[in-house]
């Protein structure tokens, strides 16, 4: 068989989605993923790149449609890397995601999962409270450009606005835009953050070069007519500033646990409120408590899981690696008036993590890991016999590892699972599982 030129475009027949959302097809006996087909089409593409095992390409035309195509509601769709599922139905995207975990608990983990709940899901758009978006000084492409990377490539792609951002954001990128080009050194700002609360929001300006005065000004006055609360940023997190605008405090609710915490503009926390809402009294309800429940919190944040927890159990002990993270937790725990819970700073990725735990017995933990899981911690609540474990993940990899050991070495059983849809529209994929051990 001819080799095909790298310039040629081919055809070929969709059968599967990969993990990063690119429709997995055969072509001259190789495997080859195709950014935008779907499942079931048969589609004309184009080559982006060719490797030993497998080969990259990019639709060009849709020969046979699958019935799951929807039209992007994105104009950057497809060269914005931020989204990479907006032209899959979105119940379409819970059955894949929820496919993704399956795999992995059988071929990684290699266990049964007993039960799978429903997915967690809500809004698919204008969801998203915290982002960081890249700036970068581009003369052949016009000047500033403000956006996320391009799919595949380190690039920004421009955006003049975004569908998944909250709105109070999504809707003012030009704006925010023009702001950045205004000041006296749009080429030493290499990135914006933003999070907002249920009233406030905030942008965070990250600069390589000194401010000036007037740089700072126009900063503030910016978040007072625009609605955000303005910081910069020199450094590392402990050189953000408030500079102007609206001086609100940052702030989410869990109305079901008659919980309100609050948190910093470059603080970790979920980015979807109704998906963490639903999230958050879902762990609850699989952990079972009850009035003398003694529970661990690990990798606890600022108190998402740990407030709501001390609502419904006797106890709550929760850990996490960020001393700042803790002092925020505290501080939640003592605005919300609630008593019942400690918090200890500890590097969780360590073999001797349950020496921080001294003699104290726990009737149920919960997990809440970084995408790198929680090997060391799982094997320290094993050894301890905590006998109800829910873990919430972000990697379904890392989980199905995770859920590996605690099965086949820890004496645990998989009794629940299910999807969270913290990211509609894109290839990220959450999961809670609960697992079991008798007493």
């Amino acid at each position: 068989m001819r080799a095909r030129r790298f310039s040629e475009d081919a055809t070929c027949v969709i059968t599967s989605l990969n993990h990063d959302g690119s429709g997995v097809g055969h072509c001259d006996g190789k495997v080859v993923f195709v950014d935008g087909a779907l499942p079931g089409e048969e589609v004309r593409f184009r080559y982006l790149g060719r490797r030993r095992r497998y080969d990259t390409g990019a639709v060009q035309e849709i020969l046979v449609r699958s019935c799951e195509r929807v039209e992007a509601r994105c104009a950057h769709f497809g060269v914005c890397g931020g989204c990479q599922l907006q032209h899959l139905e979105p119940t379409a995207q819970l059955i894949h995601k929820e496919g993704i975990v399956r795999e992995a608990f059988a071929h990684i983990a290699q266990v049964d999962c007993a039960s799978w709940a429903p997915p967690v899901a809500g809004p698919v758009f204008a969801y998203r409270r915290r982002a960081r978006l890249g700036a970068r000084v581009v003369d052949k492409k016009g000047g500033l450009l403000l956006g996320f990377r391009e799919r595949r490539h380190s690039y920004i792609a421009p955006l003049s606005y975004c569908h998944t951002l909250d709105v109070r954001l999504g809707a003012r990128l030009a704006q925010v835009k023009a702001l950045l080009e205004s000041l006296s050194c749009p080429e030493a700002i290499p990135q914006i953050e933003f999070a907002a609360g249920d009233e406030a929001a905030a942008l965070v300006v990250r600069h390589l070069r000194d401010l000036t005065a007037a740089d700072r000004q126009a900063l503030g006055a910016f978040g007072a007519t625009h609605g955000f609360a303005m910081h910069v940023q020199a450094g590392g997190p402990e050189t953000v500033q408030y500079v102007g605008g609206l001086n609100e405090v940052l702030r989410y609710a869990l109305p079901e646990f008659a919980v309100a915490l609050t948190f910093g503009p470059t603080d970790f926390i979920q980015v979807n409120a109704k998906i963490n809402n639903a999230m958050v009294a879902q762990a609850v309800d699989w952990l079972d408590l009850h009035a003398d429940s003694d529970v661990l919190d690990l990798f606890c944040g600022l108190g998402n899981f740990t407030l709501p927890i001390a609502r419904r159990a006797g106890s709550v002990f929760g850990i996490e690696g960020v001393a700042a993270l803790i002092d925020r937790a505290r501080a939640n725990a003592h605005s919300n008036g609630i008593e019942n819970a400690m918090f200890a700073v500890a590097d969780l990725d360590v073999e001797t993590v349950g020496d921080q735990l001294g003699d104290r017995r726990f009737d149920a933990a919960l997990l809440d890991p970084p995408r790198t899981g929680a090997m060391a911690a799982v094997k320290a609540l094993a050894a301890r016999g905590v006998p109800r474990l829910v873990y919430v993940s972000c990697n379904p990899a890392t989980l199905a590892r995770d859920a590996q050991w605690l099965v086949h070495q820890g004496g645990y059983r998989l009794m629940r699972a299910g999807v969270v849809d913290m990211f509609p529209q894109t290839h990220h994929v959450e999961a809670m599982a609960l697992f079991t051990k008798d007493p």
